[in-house]
Formats: C-alpha cells, structure tokens, sequence
C-alpha cells in the first residue's frame, strides 16, 4: 500500500489575509522549542509544571504509578502555500487506540532519546527517513491516561517528501494546515470518560471531515501556547 499525503485541503478562512512570513515564522517556532540536549530529569520534571496541557483533571502528579516513555514526531512540511502538519489515522487493526489521529509516534526502546524514537517510528509507520527531516527541538512533553509520557519532537519537511504508510499502523497519512491547528477558534473541549470511569475533559479539532482530539489534540494546543504565548485569561 502506497499512500503520497493528501494535499492541505480545504482553503482556510481569511485566506485573502496577508502571507506569512514563512522564514520568521520557522525561526519563532525553532526558538520556542527545548533543545535536544535536556537531560532526563528536565524532562521528568517537565510533567508536573505543564499538566494543564492535558487539559485533564485526574492526571495531577502522583496520580500515575509508573510512565512508559513514548515519542511522536510533529513534522511540518515546508508547502509552498505554509507549512502543514503531518498526521495519521491509526489502523483498524491494532490493540489501541485504532482508527484515530496521530502523529506518528510511540514507545522509546531502553536507552533511545525521545528524538530518535520519533525519527525510527515516522520510518516504520509513514516512511519518512530521517534524512529528510530536519530536527528543530521538543515540544511540551503530555501524559496520557494510559500512563504514558509523550514527548513531541518537532521537525521540518521538504515540500517533496513522499510517505508510504505502513498498513499494519496506518490507514490513512494527511496533512492539515499549520496555520488552521495554531488558531485556538478551531479548538472544541468536550468530555468523555476516562478509563477509570470518570469524567475527563479533552480538546477537540474538527478538520476536513476528520477528527483531531485527545492526546494529539492537546500537544497542539500545548505547542500553540508555547509558540505564540499562553491565551489571556
């Protein structure tokens, strides 16, 4: 199974808006990252000081035993009308979690830092090599309710990038606008059950007739307030 990304889709609002100035936008986003030198414990500690990003009241610290390392890649393709986001629609297939979107991600092996864990399962799930992926730095790191430790690591594509998905992980490989994920009007909060039985409450992002929500939902609002400051209350 080949799948090439869709294109960006439909054309945003305001698109009669003045373009964006793509090389100052590439170098904000860059400067607003972590680099990918932290140390473990930098990182650990980063749970605690950002939970709001899960937008979840049962994940508080100390709730969770005992967190499984995982990492996705936030890959921004550099298309001549912005920058898109490449995101992926879990297979039917697996255990967990099947049929929704994602950034292609998951467990870090004993000892792999979270940006290689990235590069290795973008290879295994879109095809994407790391050779055609220029690292730009870690996001704000996001617990799940499965115990989880998600770290984003965000990184730039050529325009030219062609994805293959892997049909056993993926089923479906598109891209939506940068612009349209950074604009907080996008952004629904709904409430669902959470494993444990409780109410948990979540972002949300309707797309294309898609469904962005959840854990990938909540690091783009984390990566939103990070590079553009967090919304006045």
């Amino acid at each position: 199974m080949t799948c090439v990304a869709r294109g960006i889709g439909p054309e945003l609002k305001g698109s009669d808006t003045p373009p964006v100035d793509e090389r100052a936008l590439k170098a904000q986003i860059i400067a607003r990252l972590d680099p990918l030198t932290v140390d473990g414990a930098t990182m650990a500690a980063w749970s605690d000081e950002r939970l709001a990003a899960a937008l979840d009241p049962a994940l508080v610290p100390g709730t969770v035993p005992a967190l499984t390392s995982a990492a996705v890649l936030v890959c921004l393709v550099e298309r001549p009308r912005g920058l898109s986001v490449i995101l992926t629609r879990r297979s039917e297939t697996l255990r967990r979690h099947t049929g929704q979107v994602a950034f292609p991600g998951g467990r870090c092996d004993p000892g792999e830092t979270p940006w290689a864990a990235a590069l290795r399962e973008a290879e295994e799930e879109i095809g994407l090599t790391s050779a055609r992926v220029t690292l730009a730095g870690l996001a704000t790191p996001y617990l799940t309710v499965t115990g989880y430790h998600v770290t984003p690591v965000v990184g730039f594509a050529p325009a030219d990038v062609v994805l293959k998905a892997n049909p056993d992980e993926v089923a479906d490989i598109f891209e939506t606008p940068f612009a349209f994920l950074m604009d907080l009007a996008n952004y629904e909060t709904r409430e669902g059950r959470a494993p444990g039985g409780g109410a948990r409450r979540y972002y949300a992002i309707p797309w294309d007739g898609r469904l962005i929500w959840g854990a990938t939902a909540g690091m783009l609002r984390a990566l939103q307030e990070r590079i553009y400051g967090a919304p006045k209350t």
